[in-house]
């Protein structure tokens, strides 16, 4: 693409992300002429703000894998993380709603959507449960009750959550009582809820309480 005006002629350089104008004299008569960004740094010059951009998206592309990026969350849930929420679930003495997720995950979305939206669903479970939410893939540390320091991608690792979502249920003192990967249904996710809160653990496995209370 080129153009003229009264400070010269310009053409364009691609890149990555896209265009922008490059100055260059019209005439070699001119040596001693100074570039505009030169004499008036970012001051309305188109050529001054593709340049700015130009290192911007250089830095941005060099940088940002090593800058940390977590996953979200169901939207409307008091989601806390794993220290707080063992913190909490002691203090309250009540058993905590562990959900495994990450970055990019489909299933995680659409049991976001088609689960966690549900109003009846979100009441139940903040009313019985700590809700803790841990991305399967961050660096991000986090304090075990034996007082050890991992990662919750470690945490992931000894849960098993090679799959996600992973949901688990677990005593104030983070004990596992029961655990399932995959897309959930509201239905599942009140069996569950069954199952855990009405105590019927102690006595048998999911599977045997499904039988028998389907």
């Amino acid at each position: 693409m080129s153009g003229t005006s009264k400070q010269g002629r310009f053409t364009s350089l691609g890149t990555a992300n896209g265009a922008f104008p490059l100055r260059r004299p019209a005439s070699r008569k001119s040596p001693g002429r100074t570039s505009l960004c030169t004499r008036s740094p970012l001051r309305g010059s188109p050529i001054c703000r593709g340049f700015v951009w130009f290192w911007l998206a250089i830095v941005l592309l060099v940088f940002a894998p090593t800058l940390p990026v977590y996953a979200d969350p169901p939207e409307n849930y008091p989601f806390l993380s794993y220290d707080d929420g063992l913190k909490q679930a002691r203090a309250q003495d009540k058993r905590i709603f562990l959900y495994f997720g990450r970055l990019g995950c489909g299933w995680c979305d659409k049991t976001n959507k088609e689960s966690f939206s549900d109003p009846a669903l979100r009441a139940l479970y903040i009313n019985h449960y700590v809700l803790v939410y841990v991305d399967a893939e961050s660096g991000k540390r986090l304090t075990l009750p034996s007082g050890e320091r991992i990662t919750e991608m470690e945490l992931g690792v000894r849960m098993k959550a090679f799959a996600t979502p992973l949901f688990a249920w677990l005593e104030p003192d983070g004990k596992t009582i029961a655990k399932v990967a995959g897309v959930q249904t509201v239905k599942d996710f009140r069996d569950y809820d069954r199952f855990v809160y009405g105590g019927e653990y102690r006595a048998k496995d999911f599977k045997q309480f499904i039988a028998e209370n389907p």
